[in-house]
Formats: C-alpha cells, sequence, structure tokens
C-alpha cells in the first residue's frame, strides 16, 4: 500500500504525508491512506496558484448598482406585497417547495462544544436553533396542508452527533420522510509558504469543510437534487441554522422571486453603517453578486446617493431562494463555484527537521484553506432580485459569544423577548415591565397568528412560553 501511495504523491511533492507511516496502527494506515485517495492533487496544485491572484475590489465597487429590489419603505415597485404573499400562498399549496438547512457548524465560539443547531436560544424554552426552525417548518406545513421536506446539510465533525440529537428529539415532529440528511465534503489545508499539505496528526490530514458552498455539490452526491425532482419541488429556500428569527419559505418573499421571475433571490438587510460586517448584494454590469465586507474599500463602502442613503446598501443575510431548474443546470458547471482561498491559523504536526514529530501552534497565519460560497451562484443566475427585510424582526443571528456587544445569545434572546412582547401587546395582552416571553413557531409564526388564542384581558406578570407543540 505504500509503495503505491509513494507513486500517487511524489508527482506532487506530497511524500511527507508519509512521514510516520511506520508508526500508525494497521487501521491507521488505511484511514491515512483513505483521506490521501480522496484528495485531487492536480487541483489543489491549480488552487494554491490562487492564492497569490488579487481583485482590484474598488474598480469593482465603482461600477456597482443597487441590485433589482423589493424595498420596505420605497414605493412604487411593479409587484404589491398583496399580490407576492398571494403567488407565494398558492405555490405552498401545491407543495411545491422545500428547503435546505445548512448545519455544518460547531458551537465553538458560543462554547458550545456541539453541532451549532443544538445550542439552547429560546429566552423562556430554552428551546435549540434546531428545534425553532424545525417548527417553522411543520408550522407552514400545517397551515398549508402539505409536507415541507428539508434537505439538511452536517460535516464530517457534526454528522453523528447532529442525527443522533434529532433523531432522539423525533425531528421535533417533522416526518422522517421529509427529513434529508447529507454531509458536506472537506478540503485539506496547505502549507501557504511551501504548498505541502499539513497533517493534524502523524496519521491525519488537516482537513476542513468546503464551505456553504459546497452544499450543491454534497447535495447531489446524496441523492437530494434527484429526489426534489421525484417529489415534483420546482424551488429551494436556503436557509442557515443560526439565526432563529427567520421566516422560513416567507410567503411573500416566494410571491416575489416567482413574480419576477427569478432564478435565485435573495433576502437582504439596510445597512446601517457602511462598514457593517455583512456581505455587501451588488449588481454589476447587469449580474447580481457579492463584495464580501472584508474585500469593500472605505471609499466605496461609504458613497452615499444624493438622499443621504448608501450606494451600497443591501446587506446578505444568507437566505436564498433557488429554482430547483437553476441548481440542476448550474451543478455541472465547473465555473459555478469556484473555490475561494483564506489565510489560516493551522496547527499542524511537523514532518522535517529537528522538530520532527512535533505539534506546531502557529501564532500567525500560516497555512491556506480552500472554501466555495453559495452566493457565488448569484452571477449565475439569468435573472436575480433581493427583497429588503427588517432585521430587528427577520435577521437577528447568533454568531458571537457571550457577552459580546451584537450578534450573541444575549441580544438575540433579548430580540425575541422584545418582538414576541409587541405580538402580545397588539392582541390585547397587558405585559408587565421587564418580563421574559416567548412565543413558539407552532403557536404563531407572525402576530396575526394570535388572533383568537390569547385570553382577553391576559396579564403577563412572570415569564410564559407559548407553546403549541401539543396542538
Amino acid at each position: 500500500m505504500r509503495q503505491a501511495l509513494e507513486q500517487l504523491l511524489t508527482p506532487y511533492g506530497q511524500q511527507h504525508l508519509l512521514t510516520f507511516w511506520d508508526e500508525l496502527t494497521p487501521a491507521e494506515r488505511d484511514a491515512l491512506a483513505a483521506q490521501i485517495q480522496q484528495i485531487d492533487f492536480a487541483e489543489i496544485a491549480r488552487l494554491r496558484s490562487l492564492a497569490d491572484q488579487q481583485t482590484d475590489w474598488l474598480a469593482l465597487a465603482r461600477r456597482a448598482e443597487s441590485p433589482p429590489a423589493f424595498r420596505r419603505s420605497h414605493g412604487g415597485e411593479s409587484i404589491s406585497a398583496s399580490a407576492a404573499r398571494a403567488r407565494g400562498d398558492e405555490a405552498l399549496a401545491r407543495g411545491q417547495l422545500g428547503s435546505i438547512l445548512v448545519a455544518g457548524g460547531q458551537g465553538t465560539r458560543l462554547g458550545w462544544p456541539h453541532p451549532k443547531g443544538t445550542y439552547p436560544i429560546g429566552p423562556v424554552s430554552d428551546s435549540s436553533l434546531f428545534r425553532i426552525l424545525f417548527e417553522r417548518l411543520l408550522a407552514l406545513g400545517r397551515h398549508y396542508g402539505v409536507g415541507m421536506p428539508l434537505y439538511l446539510m452536517t460535516s464530517p465533525a457534526t454528522h453523528a452527533e447532529t442525527v443522533e440529537y434529532l433523531e432522539a428529539q423525533q425531528r421535533f415532529g417533522l416526518s422522517a420522510d421529509d427529513l434529508h440528511f447529507f454531509c458536506q465534503a472537506q478540503m485539506p489545508a496547505v502549507d501557504a509558504a511551501s504548498g505541502r499539505l499539513l497533517l493534524e496528526d502523524k496519521g491525519r490530514l488537516a482537513l476542513s469543510p468546503d464551505g456553504h458552498g459546497g452544499m450543491l455539490a454534497a447535495l447531489v452526491r446524496s441523492g437530494g437534487l434527484a429526489d426534489m425532482a421525484r417529489r415534483g419541488l420546482r424551488h429551494v429556500f436556503y436557509l442557515q441554522v443560526d439565526n432563529p428569527l427567520l421566516r422560513v419559505a416567507d410567503p411573500e418573499f416566494v410571491g416575489y422571486h416567482l413574480l419576477s421571475g427569478s432564478e435565485m433571490s435573495t433576502q437582504v438587510v439596510a445597512k446601517r453603517e457602511p462598514r457593517d460586517k455583512v456581505g455587501n448584494v451588488v449588481s454589476v454590469d447587469g449580474r447580481l453578486r457579492i463584495i464580501e465586507y472584508s474585500d469593500l474599500p472605505d471609499e466605496a463602502a461609504k458613497e452615499r446617493q444624493p438622499d443621504g442613503s448608501l450606494k451600497i446598501w443591501a446587506g446578505n443575510t444568507a437566505a436564498h431562494l433557488f429554482e430547483r431548474d437553476f441548481l440542476e443546470r448550474v451543478q455541472a458547471a465547473a465555473t459555478a463555484l469556484p473555490f475561494h482561498v483564506a489565510r489560516k491559523k493551522v496547527p499542524y504536526v511537523e514532518t522535517v527537521g529537528d522538530r520532527r514529530g512535533q505539534r506546531v501552534e502557529p501564532a500567525e497565519p500560516n497555512a491556506i484553506k480552500f472554501e466555495r460560497f453559495i452566493f457565488d451562484l448569484l452571477p449565475e443566475a439569468r435573472r436575480a432580485i433581493v427583497m429588503e427585510v427588517d432585521a430587528p424582526r427577520e435577521f437577528t443571528p447568533v454568531k458571537n459569544g457571550p457577552g459580546a456587544a451584537a450578534d450573541s445569545p444575549e441580544t438575540v434572546r433579548a430580540t425575541m423577548i422584545a418582538l414576541h412582547a409587541e405580538w402580545l401587546q397588539a392582541a390585547g395582552a397587558e405585559m408587565a415591565p421587564g418580563v421574559p416571553v416567548e412565543i413558539g413557531p407552532l403557536f404563531a409564526l407572525e402576530a396575526d397568528d394570535l388572533a383568537g388564542k390569547i385570553p382577553t384581558g391576559l396579564r403577563v406578570t412572570q415569564p410564559m412560553f407559548f407553546d403549541g407543540s401539543q396542538g
């Protein structure tokens, strides 16, 4: 086996991956060999050459225009909100929509050593992110009288625990037939100076998930895209696991997408500040694309319109809607989801010199990682639109650890409490100051759903969780 591996590695100068072969057990050798055989070394060599390529982001930003958008505060759109809602209702009632939930990350930043979707975020119930999002789908299905198929992407690090957790919770009511698990691929980390692949330990490569853009290839490999066609699903809502206030498959959003003839649509928020840490959705040469906040030059970020608003205003929320036909068309195109390179600190086991066999914890970025981004599909769409959503009500992701000033568990819970208190007051309830409340998706997906459910004269004086999971 070793000889065959050396023949594979030698043309690419990667023989060092077998440095500790003689120290490994037979099982460890098999595992390392399997990892090596899965690597496309020619592709890795090609991708490494991208690390030195530079994009003129300022020149690109200067050509950027506002994307075709349905704005919350701007009238005169060609499609009314009521028409969009009606069209979305129709598509959902016909059972034409499925969802993809990207949930491969761990809760490391949150101090949570488990899949991020299992993190308890409910301010009263301690409901996990998974529970809230699953119940949103279940509530939609009940409302429209249809199944709501979910295709859930894990990573090798989270797959087993995610499946075990959701099965133990009986998928929070979602039918087993409506939940399709699939696992994203991994890419090796490459030493930035030498181009050599790094070893995480003596018998294992340093690997990391290939980014949320790896979703499409993984979905195809797993048979998920074919399953969508078998079920007759025509539209696919894409979401990430960190936003408990996301209106999953919002019928208004679905309607705008369909009535516009869009192949890929994106929910956005209006940026409050030029340097907000969100991807910037723009139109360049008639095609939508995203300029990451880290790539947007200050000069372009601060540019304003005559009315004082930001020229580059649309912040990506990572909620998209695809036509299934579009995904089928682009999945075979090698250029549709290119790899991006990022320089990161990657611990590794040294294979040469006096430190051979020692674990190295670099103080500075030492390695190149390769990732795909799902938003790179935007310019591939023949038509694409964006719809603005209200950030405090629909976009409050938990991204940072406890105590952070924004996007932390505390700020997300506070936002949930404020929104749900507002709903209850609008329904006639009297709220005592500072009392935490939470409304489960199965009880109400939006404020109007509370009609007839709140007792007359209700006064909330202690923490309350309005839970509809019992029917």
